[in-house]
């Protein structure tokens, strides 16, 4: 692995690999140096595919990137899955392919279980992770990961383990009053993970509510972001792709920032 990619610190059983990549170790200029696996950003694809190649190369597993579009469709992946196939989650048990999340400010989520056997990710921006009445994209994939994981039994989620990776900061995500009410009308605990900014206008931590929505399934092992600034895509401009920042720079960020990837996988 590159020395500069995450490796997530967490308790998983043997046989089960993640990363994150970061913008370090790939072949793209500038704006998207260097490792952008985002073939929808405006980079060459040429470059994109070599740099899809090396994670595929250095991981030793397919990697299935998805169409990912703020939703909860959870997609089942085996050998044969074809990459942009619409979801913003992943589920498999197949060996040697990799659940794939592109990331640049919104939360990537990976999880696996005690026992091993089954792995998932997830893309939780702001409208992924609230969903429709708390039933939003974590929610979706733990309901589909466990089932996959033990055959429809439904074993106790204390046995899911999660990690979270970078996003966007609590220091650098203002979102409107209507974002914090799409969280908050359905759990008054969330109003802890807003802070007033100005009038209408709250900083959100993306993550400290993806861990609320966690603990809510019953998982108690979650590592990863914890919200401090090392996490933050934003406040990283050297290590991580931010569609906030370059967008706020250039006036165009969906064309000229890159994406990152988490991965997870079954050895």
């Amino acid at each position: 692995m590159n020395p500069d990619w995450l490796t997530p610190d967490w308790p998983a059983p043997p046989g089960v690999r993640a990363v994150l990549t970061t913008r370090h170790g790939g072949v793209s200029v500038a704006p998207w140096d260097s490792l952008n696996l985002g073939d929808h950003v405006g980079d060459v694809p040429a470059q994109v595919a070599a740099n899809r190649a090396l994670l595929a190369q250095v991981t030793g597993a397919k990697p299935v990137f998805l169409q990912q579009v703020h939703g909860s469709a959870v997609l089942p992946l085996d050998g044969q899955t074809p990459h942009g196939l619409q979801a913003d989650a992943a589920i498999t048990s197949q060996r040697g392919v990799a659940c794939t999340i592109m990331v640049a400010d919104c939360l990537p989520v990976l999880f696996t279980h005690t026992e091993g056997g089954s792995v998932a990710a997830a893309h939780a921006g702001w409208r992924g992770l609230a969903g429709r009445q708390g039933d939003g994209v974590l929610e979706q994939a733990f309901e589909r990961f466990r089932a996959l994981a033990h055959k429809g039994r439904a074993p106790a989620a204390i046995n899911t383990i999660a990690w979270l990776g970078p996003c966007i900061g609590p220091t650098a995500f203002e979102v409107g009053a209507e974002v914090r009410a799409a969280f908050v009308d359905n759990d008054p605990g969330a109003a802890a993970c807003f802070t007033a900014a100005a009038p209408g206008k709250y900083l959100a931590d993306l993550a400290g509510l993806a861990r609320l929505r966690l603990q809510a399934l019953g998982i108690t092992q979650i590592f990863g972001n914890d919200g401090s600034a090392s996490w933050c895509t934003v406040g990283n401009a050297s290590r991580f792709f931010s569609h906030r920042r370059d967008a706020g720079v250039r006036g165009n960020g969906r064309k000229t920032t890159g994406r990152m990837a988490a991965c997870i996988w079954l050895e």
